[in-house]
């Protein structure tokens, strides 16, 4: 019996005036026990729509969805041990912080000492403790976001599902939040597979990574993985920024783009060993702090990206 959540051969198909959508099109993933997985993709790419495949909120057309071995596509989204934190946070504005944690609780109709003490851990376990009698118009988007979270591990589900929980963060939040997820989840050992369009996100949170295209797993692994060994031009191109040129304008034979990451390239003015060569005009220059980007349009009229971390004293049109 496998552990964790096996996905095999899911599809889900929806009905257009031009034909069939495969929005979800024969799908399979293993993810594993206290795992942070990451379903990353394009807006339409499939990976909400499997998301909710797993909540219980939309049903499969074809496949099964195993949990520790047992199918749990028969299972209403209530019944299953899979909780679900959505880009809005879905808090109650007339509740109090303490009973929108503690509603789930109440509706098992759970001992309210029990409910009392749950509460407790649940806001220790994302660092608000002293926010329990405030309401959510009291709260920051970063507060609230940790609420909804503390809502949904409350009952200690053995999966936790986050559907671009991120998004409406601003970008400082955002990487706060980046990291206090990783903590929960590492603290908590429960699986979390979260969905992103963000490469950010995905790679600096992730044990493995799903990348989506038009309903398909078009590469599965490691963020590393990922990034530096790219399966696909399609997941170059979308993880990362990517330069595409001809052979030709970098003096090399063959009939297939060479691909390369900004970060691959620099300025020389001496032919080292190993490398090739090629020459372009500065067209523009982007500072971005600790790394200046640089587009070259080379000689054969392509443009590239040259990412570097020293500051240097060129022009536009050099």
């Amino acid at each position: 019996m496998a552990e964790g959540l096996v996905i095999d051969s899911v599809s889900r198909i929806f009905a257009h005036p031009s034909g069939e959508v495969r929005a979800v099109d024969n799908v399979s993933l293993h993810i594993h026990p206290n795992e942070f997985f990451t379903l990353l993709g394009p807006s339409g790419c499939g990976k909400t729509t499997l998301l909710r495949m797993i909540a219980g909120l939309e049903q499969s057309d074809a496949g099964k969805i195993l949990l520790d071995g047992n199918d749990i596509a028969p299972l209403p989204a209530y019944k299953r041990p899979v909780n679900t934190v959505f880009q809005s946070y879905a808090l109650f504005p007339h509740m109090t912080v303490a009973d929108n944690i503690a509603f789930g609780l109440r509706m098992q109709k759970k001992p309210e000492a029990e409910i009392q003490k749950a509460i407790k851990d649940s806001l220790a376990l994302v660092r608000l403790d002293a926010m329990a009698d405030r309401k959510p118009s009291q709260l920051s988007g970063g507060q609230q976001q940790r609420i909804a979270l503390a809502r949904a591990l409350v009952n200690q589900p053995k999966i936790l599902l986050l559907d671009e929980s991120l998004s409406a963060l601003d970008y400082k939040l955002r990487k706060e939040m980046q990291i206090e997820l990783k903590r929960l989840q590492r603290d908590t050992g429960i699986t979390f597979i979260f969905v992103t369009h963000d490469q950010d996100e995905a790679l600096s949170m992730s044990d493995r990574i799903a990348v989506m295209n038009k309903g398909k797993v078009v590469q599965l692994g490691t963020p590393p993985e990922i990034y530096h060994k790219p399966a696909t031009r399609f997941v170059a191109g979308f993880v990362g920024i990517c330069n595409f040129v001809k052979p030709k304008s970098l003096g090399l034979d063959g009939q297939d783009d060479v691909g390369f990451r900004p970060e691959d390239a620099n300025f020389a003015t001496g032919m080292l060993k190993g490398m090739v060569r090629t020459t372009g005009t500065l067209s523009h220059i982007t500072y971005r702090g600790a790394i200046t980007h640089y587009l070259i349009q080379l000689d054969g009229g392509e443009t590239i990206t040259v990412a570097d971390d020293d500051p240097r004293n060129l022009k536009v049109t050099d």
